[in-house]
């Protein structure tokens, strides 16, 4: 059997490596190079190792309560109790977790979580240790690897998918396989702020909306609240507040409590549109104090934080950091049931370009590398095991309607405008895009600004030549989840989770 994965994070690595173990013909198409992707640049670390206290319901009730009711119990059940064969697994690959004196995992907590549960490597470096163990396992594994593989679109075989149409230094290429695992990461590059790599440009979802699969909560997208607000976008980690800093305001104040009764360990919704609109208020970026950590700590703890916020001028041992929030993660995307296996034959998805329903309106802290490992792993075995199945647990059927979407075709209503009444509308370009995006369906929403966004990415796509460059069909690929994104969030029309609605437009810049 031929097994195609497209993509080299944690989910499409794990994927892979199951799959040939397995004894299938497995090959890994990758945009960039082995191991690129969000993957490397994840610093918190990965969920799922208990000590005393502390268990997999726990982990559960705290995944449930920050996706805002919209998580599938199921999925987040799987979740937590596949979690720690999973971490265990990575370690047996080689992924060197940070152990104490005495050689147990250290423990830290991040901000919605009940107990310290989240295992890390190099303090504040997991997702590029974890990057290193895997993509060395699968060189070790002789699978074959494809790099600057760009993925144009999905074939059709006789029943579902079939392969994969591939843009290869320039020519274009199909490739046939049985199965086709989709592990292509996000859409990061849909906002002016993010903290996603410049290859994350949804290229996996929008090949599927355009082959016919359903995907859905495309709404829900996660902004990290603390950014680096100086030069090119640099995360600072959840773990930096779950450690004990602090965001304050102009005054010193620490604002955040008058938001939520765990202040900076609030959800990362609500912290991010805390800091969005103080800063708004106060016209400059809020802060970040970490200096009650003492400079030892912060550099044993977060030493790549500490490196780039010195090389940036910052001494954030005796300084307040300026911080803001970023667009990181998308909690929707491809429909899948329990297995990764999509509405379509032979199509699979794992990782943040898969709609798992473990998530619902809000990502927990640290769950996505776990969920990569897990719902990797599972989408290998429902490949190798049954690769012309679809999903069979209800696949759309177990998402709220109001934000499936099914093919290029049907997108959900909204209040968009005509695009004769959007006025002196800017010629497009990414820069542009990503502006409207940030601005209209970002942090705040409104209605007014769902209509315009609507209306102009529709204009847009509909003036749009063919793509003929690998950057026209990233853009194409953008303009896509756009349209199916605003559309979403205009029909959501109350505030859940990362999907929030206001009366009236509140710039976020």
């Amino acid at each position: 059997m031929t097994i195609a994965v497209v993509g080299s994070g944690i989910a499409g690595l794990t994927a892979a490596l199951h799959a040939h173990e397995a004894g299938h013909a497995v090959t890994i198409y990758t945009k960039g190079r082995l191991g690129d992707g969000c993957t490397p640049h994840a610093q918190g670390g990965v969920a799922g190792v208990y000590g005393a206290g502390d268990s997999p319901a726990a982990h559960a009730d705290d995944t449930l309560s920050a996706g805002a009711g919209l998580s599938d119990p199921d999925a987040v059940e799987v979740l937590v109790s596949e979690g720690a064969a999973r971490i265990a697994e990575l370690i047996a690959r080689g992924v060197a977790f940070d152990r104490a004196d005495d050689g147990t995992l250290l423990l830290g907590r991040e901000a919605a979580h009940s107990a310290a549960r989240i295992v890390h490597a190099g303090g504040d470096a997991t997702g590029a240790e974890i990057a290193r163990a895997l993509s060395a396992a699968v060189r070790a594994a002789g699978i074959e690897v494809v790099e600057g593989a760009f993925l144009v679109d999905l074939l059709q075989g006789d029943v579902g998918v079939g392969g994969l149409r591939l843009l290869v230094g320039g020519a274009l290429v199909d490739r046939p396989a049985d199965a086709v695992i989709l592990a292509t990461g996000g859409a990061g590059q849909l906002f002016a702020h993010t903290t996603n790599p410049a290859g994350a440009t949804g290229d996996g979802i929008a090949a599927a909306i355009r082959a016919g699969a359903a995907v859905a909560d495309l709404e829900f997208v996660q902004f990290h609240p603390t950014v680096l607000a100086d030069g090119t976008p640099f995360l600072i980690s959840e773990a930096v507040r779950g450690e004990g800093a602090t965001l304050i305001d102009e005054d010193g104040h620490r604002f955040c409590f008058d938001e939520h009764p765990d202040g900076e360990l609030a959800p990362r919704d609500v912290v991010a549109r805390a800091i969005a609109r103080r800063a708004a208020r106060q016209g400059r970026p809020v802060r970040l104090d970490a200096t009650a950590l003492g400079a030892r700590r912060l550099a044993e703890r977060f030493p790549t934080i500490d490196r780039v916020t010195r090389e940036r001028g910052f001494d954030w041992s005796r300084e307040a950091i300026p911080v803001t929030p970023a667009a990181h993660y998308l909690m929707g995307g491809i429909v899948t049931d329990l297995d990764g296996r999509s509405t379509l034959p032979g199509l699979l998805a794992a990782g943040e370009v898969a709609r798992t329903g473990v998530h619902g309106a809000n990502r927990l802290a640290s769950n996505s590398l776990l969920e990569g490992a897990v719902f990797g792993a599972r989408a290998a075995a429902a490949a190798t095991r049954s690769p012309r199945s679809s999903s069979e647990d209800g696949g759309a059927d177990r998402v709220d309607t109001r934000s499936v979407l099914i093919g290029s075709h049907r997108v959900s209503p909204g209040s968009a405008r005509s695009t004769n009444e959007v006025g002196d509308r800017a010629e497009f370009s990414r820069a542009a895009l990503q502006q409207l995006m940030w601005e209209s369906v970002g942090l705040l929403r409104t209605d007014e600004g769902l209509a315009e966004a609507i209306a102009t990415i529709r204009a847009w796509r509909a003036e749009a030549a063919a793509p003929a460059s690998l950057t026209d069909h990233e853009d194409a690929n953008l303009l896509l989840i756009a349209a199916a994104t605003a559309s979403a969030a205009a029909s959501r029309t109350e505030s859940v989770g990362a999907h929030f609605r206001e009366r009236s437009l509140i710039g976020v810049r």
